[in-house]
C-alpha cells in the first residue's frame, strides 16, 4: 500500500483577505503565495462571498494555479 505524502486542501487551507484597493492577498501557511488584482479580483470576490467553504478553497486554488489538473500521477 502506497501513502501519499500530499497535503490536501482540508489539512492546509488556503486564506484570503481583500485589501483597501479591492486586491485579494490569498495565503497558504501563512504566507501570500498570490495577489488578485483588477476585474479578475472583483470577480473573485463575488464568487467567494458566494461560495460556501469547500467552494472557497476551490476557487482560491484555482487563482493560485495550485489545483489538480488531471494530469498528475
Amino acid at each position: 500500500m502506497r501513502h501519499d505524502a500530499r497535503v490536501g486542501l482540508d489539512d492546509d487551507p488556503f486564506d484570503w483577505r481583500v485589501t483597501k484597493d479591492g486586491q485579494v492577498l490569498v495565503s497558504r501557511g501563512g504566507r501570500v503565495v498570490t495577489t488578485v488584482r483588477g476585474r479578475s479580483a472583483a470577480r473573485l470576490i463575488t464568487a467567494l462571498d458566494r461560495a460556501d467553504d469547500e467552494g472557497a478553497q476551490q476557487l482560491l486554488a484555482r487563482a493560485t494555479g495550485n489545483y489538480k489538473r488531471g494530469n498528475e500521477r
